[in-house]
This record gives C-alpha cells, sequence and structure tokens, in this order.
C-alpha cells in the first residue's frame, strides 16, 4: 500500500479515523471505465490559473477513485452514478500510478506564480504541495503497511463502503450497491494478491495482527448471509425507498444475499486461508524496527502525521513529561472523591468499572442514547465558543458487532450535497461501556471537534473542493489536534463543572493520549514489546492499531499542543481585542493544513488584527 490506508473515506479515528481521518480511497488508481477518462484530461488544455488547476487536477485525481468520489458525493449525473457501481482497485500498480499522477500535479503546480495568488490560492497551493510531495516521498515506504489487517484493510474497508458511505436513497443506487457487492471477491483477491506478495519479500505483520484480523474476518462470515452486514443495510435503507414496492425490494435483497453467500464469503475465506498460512512465518515483533528500512520508514510516518520535524526521541520525552503532568493533575481530583489507594491508573481503571453500563443489550441502547443527549447538550453549550456551526446535523451508530473486537470510535464527515449527516460510531464491547469519559469522546467525535472541523470544511464552498473533501489525504496532526483541542476547550468552559467525575475522564482522555506518544515511539523506535505496551497503560486493540498504522497516534497530542501553543499566542499579542470565536472562525475557516502552514496563517490573523486596531 502506498502512505495511508485505501479505505477510511472522510473517515476520522480517535480514533481514526481514520479514520485514520484520511480519505483512504485517494492512494489508487482507475478501473477500466476510469482509465479512459485519463486519456482525455491528459490531451486537455492546461489550466490558465491556480483556481482552474485545483478543479481540473482534483476532477481527475477523483474520477480514479470511485470510494471517494461516492463517500464525497464529488460528481452529479452519469459520471457519479457510473462511479457509484465501481470499487476503487487494490494492487501495487495502481498505487504506483498514483504516485506519478502526484509527480505531474507538482511539476504542474510549480509553474504558477505564488506572488499572483490570492490568499486562499497560496494556502491550497501550499496545503497541495505538501500533500503531494508526502505521496511522492511514501513511495519507498509502501511496503510496510497491511493489504488486509484488523484496523483498516480492504477487509474493513469494502463492507464500511456499503454499510456507512453508500446511499440507498432509490431504486438505482440500490442496484449500484448490487453492482459493487459483485466487485467484492475482485478486490479483495486483489488485497490478497498484495499480501501474499509482501509476505513472500519477508514483510509480515506480527502473528498477533495476523491472529487479530482473521478472527474479525471469520466474525464476519459467521451469520447466514442474509443477517450479514451487506444484507441487512441494505434491506433497512430500501424500506424507506419511495418508488420501490415490496416484490422488488424483497428481489435485490434476496440478490444481495445471493451474492454475499456465492461470491463475498468465498472471498474472505480465501483471505483467511493466506492470512494463515503467513502465521508459521511471523513473529511477535511489533515495531517497524524489525524491517531493514524501519529507523527510515518511521521518521516519514512521523513527518506525515504530526507535518513537524520532531524526533522519534523528541516525541517520546514529550510524552513522558506529559504523563507526569497529567496524571499529577487526575490523582489531586482523585483524593478529593476519596480515591486515594493505588497508582492513578489503578484508580482511574475502578472508576471506569464503577461507571460501566451493563454488558447487554440494554445496556448497549442506553450508551447510545446518553450519547445522543450528549451531542444535543453540547450543541447548546457551544454557542458561547462558535458563531460559525455546520448546517449538516450529526447522529452516532454503532459500529456492527463484526466491527467491535478492534474498532475506535470515529467520525465520517458529510457529502457534499449534504444526503448524509455526520457519522460518529461507535464500538460497544464490554471496555466502551461505562460513562468515564463518555461526554469527552463525545465532544471530541461531534461537537465542538471532528464534526465541528470536519463538516465545516466540506460546507465552504469559498474552498478549493480538494480541501473541502480532503481529496488528497487529511492531515492529522490537524484534524486530530482540533478535536483533542475540543476536549480541553470544554474543560477549560466549564462544561464539567460540579462533575468531578467528568473532568477525570477528560484528564483520562488526555492521558491516554500523552501515554501513545511514549507508546507508539516505544514501539517502533524503541523495540517495545506489545505487552510493555499494554502494561504502560494502553488496551491491547489500541496497540495493535499503533502496530499497523505507526505514528498517527502521535498526531492527536502533538495538534493539541501547537493549537493551544497558537491560541495562547494570539492571546498574549491580542490582549482584550482576543476574541476566542474569531480565533476558532480562523482554524475553521482555515482547514485542514499541516501545522507549520497553520501558524503562518495565524500569525497573519494576528497582524490584521492589530492593524485594525
Amino acid at each position: 500500500m502506498a502512505t495511508r490506508p485505501r479505505f477510511h473515506p472522510l473517515s476520522l479515528h480517535l480514533s481514526a479515523a481514520l479514520a485514520v481521518a484520511l480519505l483512504g480511497a485517494c492512494a489508487s488508481t482507475p478501473t477500466a471505465p476510469a482509465a479512459s477518462t485519463q486519456a482525455v484530461d491528459r490531451g486537455a488544455p492546461a489550466a490558465q490559473s491556480v483556481s482552474a488547476f485545483f478543479t481540473e487536477f482534483t476532477d481527475r485525481w477523483m474520477r480514479r477513485n470511485p470510494n471517494a468520489a461516492t463517500a464525497s458525493r464529488y460528481f452529479e449525473g452519469d459520471l457519479q452514478n457510473r462511479l457509484d457501481r465501481e470499487i476503487t482497485p487494490q494492487t501495487d500498480a495502481y498505487e504506483r500510478e498514483t504516485v506519478a499522477v502526484a509527480r505531474e500535479g507538482l511539476a504542474r503546480l510549480a509553474t504558477f506564480d505564488r506572488s499572483a495568488m490570492s490568499d486562499t490560492e497560496r494556502v491550497s497551493a501550499d496545503l497541495m504541495r505538501w500533500q503531494l510531495q508526502t505521496i511522492v516521498d511514501g513511495e519507498r515506504y509502501s511496503d510496510t503497511q497491511y493489504p488486509l489487517n484488523q484496523f483498516g484493510g480492504a477487509n474493513v474497508g469494502l463492507p464500511n463502503l456499503m454499510t456507512v458511505i453508500h446511499p440507498v436513497s432509490s431504486a438505482q443506487d440500490a442496484d449500484n450497491y448490487l453492482a459493487r457487492l459483485e466487485l467484492f471477491d475482485e478486490r479483495m483477491g486483489e488485497a490478497v494478491a498484495e499480501s501474499r506478495a509482501q509476505a513472500a519479500k519477508g514483510v509480515l505483520p506480527p502473528r498477533f495482527i495476523l491472529q487479530a484480523t482473521i478472527d474479525q474476518m471469520r466474525t464476519f462470515i459467521a451469520p447466514a448471509p442474509a443477517k450479514n452486514p451487506l444484507v441487512t443495510t441494505l434491506a433497512d435503507k430500501l424500506a424507506s425507498v419511495e418508488g420501490v414496492d415490496a416484490a422488488a425490494r424483497q428481489q435485490r435483497v434476496e440478490q444481495a444475499k445471493r451474492i454475499v453467500e456465492q461470491t463475498v464469503y468465498p472471498a474472505w475465506r480465501a483471505a483467511i486461508a493466506e492470512l494463515e498460512s503467513q502465521l508459521p512465518k511471523s513473529t511477535d515483533d511489533a515495531g517497524l524496527w524489525r524491517f531493514a528500512n524501519g529507523a527510515e520508514t518511521y521518521e516519514h510516518r512521523l513527518r506525515q502525521f504530526t507535518s513537524t520535524q520532531l524526533t522519534a526521541d523528541e516525541i517520546h520525552e514529550l510524552g513522558l513529561r506529559e504523563v507526569a503532568r497529567i496524571e499529577n493533575e487526575m490523582d489531586a481530583i482523585l483524593r478529593k472523591l476519596g480515591r486515594t489507594q493505588g497508582s492513578v491508573k489503578d484508580r482511574a481503571d475502578q472508576l471506569e468499572r464503577d461507571l460501566a453500563y451493563p454488558d447487554n443489550d440494554a445496556g448497549r441502547k442506553q450508551l447510545m442514547a446518553d450519547i445522543d443527549t450528549m451531542i444535543r447538550d453540547a450543541e447548546t453549550r457551544a454557542d458561547a465558543l462558535f458563531d460559525l456551526r455546520p448546517k449538516t446535523p450529526v447522529i452516532a451508530r454503532p459500529y456492527p458487532e463484526y466491527r467491535w473486537a478492534s474498532a475506535a470510535a470515529s467520525y465520517t464527515a458529510p457529502p457534499l450535497d449534504g444526503s448524509r449527516p455526520g457519522v460518529y460510531q461507535m464500538p460497544l464491547r464490554k471496555d466502551r461501556l461505562t460513562r468515564f469519559g463518555l461526554r469527552t469522546l463525545v465532544y471530541h467525535e461531534t461537537v465542538p471537534g471532528h464534526h465541528f472541523q470536519g463538516a465545516l470544511a466540506v460546507e465552504n464552498e469559498a474552498l478549493p473542493k480538494f480541501r473541502q473533501v480532503r481529496a488528497l489525504g487529511g492531515i492529522s496532526a490537524f484534524s486530530e489536534g482540533w478535536a483533542l483541542y475540543a476536549e480541553r476547550l470544554a474543560a477549560e468552559n466549564g462544561w464539567y463543572e460540579g462533575d468531578l467525575e467528568g473532568r477525570l475522564g477528560q484528564l483520562d482522555a488526555e492521558l491516554f493520549r500523552a501515554r501513545r506518544l511514549v507508546v507508539d515511539t516505544g514501539l517502533h523506535a524503541k523495540r517495545w514489546t506489545r505487552q510493555q505496551a499494554i502494561d504502560y497503560g494502553i488496551p491491547p486493540s489500541e496497540v495493535d492499531r499503533y502496530v499497523v498504522m505507526p505514528g498517527q497516534a502521535t498526531s492527536y497530542k502533538i495538534g493539541q499542543i501547537e493549537i493551544i501553543r497558537l491560541r495562547d499566542k494570539a492571546r498574549a499579542a491580542l490582549g482584550e481585542r482576543f476574541n476566542p470565536r474569531e480565533f476558532h472562525n480562523l482554524l475553521l475557516l482555515t482547514g485542514t493544513v499541516p501545522l507549520t502552514l497553520l501558524e503562518s496563517e495565524v500569525d497573519a490573523w494576528i497582524a490584521k488584527q492589530r492593524a485594525q486596531g
């Protein structure tokens, strides 16, 4: 794989989104129909302005990526309809062509006069240059990402494309859904072939990652085909589609069942067999250090995810300092609650157990209902700090059960046409069934965290579309840094007043991100074992996530610290003229950018505010 996961379109993980907030579908190349479009593009007249180039290049990029086009509803009419019937390829050849297109984009971008650009064009050009260069630079490290894994592989992304992203609001949408299902065996076969090729070169996931992925895939194919999420999702969505009668609905659901039984399940079984064949050759070594170019690869990942030049050692030491600071704050509050015995971790773990929901359907239903209440409450509280609000709503829903064991909470941004809300997904495994830290997680994923940042970017028509939909990937340090900043903002502004347990949950979430700095660098640069990471206070499923997404977990705290520094810098420079709403407007309207570029924009804003006196 190339420099980021293929899946997680418009998804942010707390992760993770991915997601891994990364637009995973963009690191690939065209299906056969899209290839002919590519040829037309290369013969088209060159754009005469940088804004026209942004449009031309992004259109070309998105035509090559059906998953991303569907996630964002980027096109309209027949072209969008055709792309909704395709799935982004999963082959190394397509990834190489993506890098070639990125190189072409860099060359074209260099021909435009930066001094003639508007402020928005200049920021957009700098951002595109950074993103395309990151893709090009990542080519040499592509072998250390796994096509099949429990967190972001094809085995996760393909079902997610259908159950979360693909629209079903018409008979045509349903037919497109079925056309995509027919491609699952081909795309899964490509991922299996890539996994096999990596294994032949000695690039194997750790044994515990292979086992977690196998277990997840077995869970996915355990239900009868009629009960698989790929079938039940279509049935549920079709039930509310006007103009499709009961017989037509049933016919399409039966077709989905047949495809799942005859092609999807066999494809999953073949993938499981491949991973099982790799188990005897794998080890439990977890970090990138085990590869010949591991140190260099990790250095690249840290640059990519933090958008800084911080080294692994610097990040590790920063994490240790932050862990000590936050644990001291937590200890003081725990003592106020009469919890004085044991380490901070032990006392926090006990509080988490004391605040648990029942591990049953009723407990899970109550948790999701409480999340809905917390979102609505946060929307009211946010009025004091924000005058920019997304028009698109945000909803919460649980992950399908087969994802519970490995998934992190995540947010998926709405598409350009507003046809789908922002979606906050929650895994409902036993260790997540607690009120401890739940409010903070809601603030991170929804309001004023990822939903404010992600949905406002999508709705901001002043930005080029590649920035609205993160067509070239996300900047994790900004998006995850913003979400972690949103957690701190709630605490600073009294949202936990009278709720010491809630405040402890916020600090525990921040402590978790600080520990990530120590653990991610420990795993990949300091030869930590998986058990060392777990013993340091990170749940096993999270450790496994850091193993398959090196560096991503460092972006949260690095981004938060930088945003707080820039806010304090602006406050010190402007004094009583500093307005937090205006500062937040600046960040949210700037959109996702590297941290160095963000500081330039904050400095320009400070100068403008001073000039206005």
